[in-house]
């Protein structure tokens, strides 16, 4: 299915509307927890990319019933798939942190349409990627092919029939650290352009 664009840049629009500026999105400073507000004991969750499933015993710490399942291209690691291809089974939460900057436009369109189909009903989406407007955290890797704003990023999931739950910046540090940046540095922060939040994250609803 071929994308639309003028789709797009209306769903771009609409995301600016509700956060007009990267600011306007609320820090996030521990991934876990938050996370941990949209699992509830006994759901199936699908991570993406999983890499070494470290996930895995952290969220069943404190949801001991949940059903954890892998996907990663990586094949040198034990995971449930190896594409999404190979997933029929639906889901409650499908994970995907730092993995749709590793696809082109195209791929990364395709796979919110198969992550669509994959979730249940009022299933949740939680994905995250770099700051744009940290930009070392794009170029730090030379395998990310598409930098996505979170408006952008918003509107593409828009287009694929998302709601959009939520948007946040994620920024962890040791505490004293934290409160300097969040308290004292945002302003020069603000007027040179540049954040200091390392990713973006949303929450998406089917």
């Amino acid at each position: 299915m071929p994308l639309s664009w003028s789709n797009i840049f209306r769903n771009r629009a609409d995301i600016h509307k509700i956060y007009p500026d990267i600011w306007d999105l609320k820090i996030v400073r521990k991934r876990l927890p938050f996370m941990l507000r949209y699992i509830n004991d006994g759901d199936k969750i699908l991570d993406i990319g999983a890499s070494s499933r470290d996930l895995e015993n952290r969220i069943k710490k404190h949801r001991p019933q949940v059903v954890y399942k892998t996907m990663d291209i990586d094949r040198e690691g034990v995971h449930d798939y190896y594409s999404l291809d190979e997933v029929e089974e639906t889901f409650d939460v499908v994970l995907l942190f730092e993995v749709i900057e590793h696809l082109d436009l195209e791929e990364g369109v395709n796979m919110f349409r198969k992550i669509y189909s994959l979730l249940k009903e009022g299933g949740y989406l939680i994905l995250s990627t770099p700051n744009t407007f940290n930009p070392g955290r794009f170029w730090r890797d030379a395998t990310h092919r598409v930098a996505y704003c979170y408006d952008e990023l918003g509107g593409l999931l828009l287009s694929q029939n998302f709601k959009i739950n939520g948007m946040y910046r994620t920024f962890n540090d040791a505490f004293h650290r934290y409160l300097f940046r969040v308290y004292v540095m945002s302003p020069l922060h603000r007027y040179l352009g540049i954040d200091f939040a390392k990713s973006i994250m949303i929450v998406a609803e089917k």
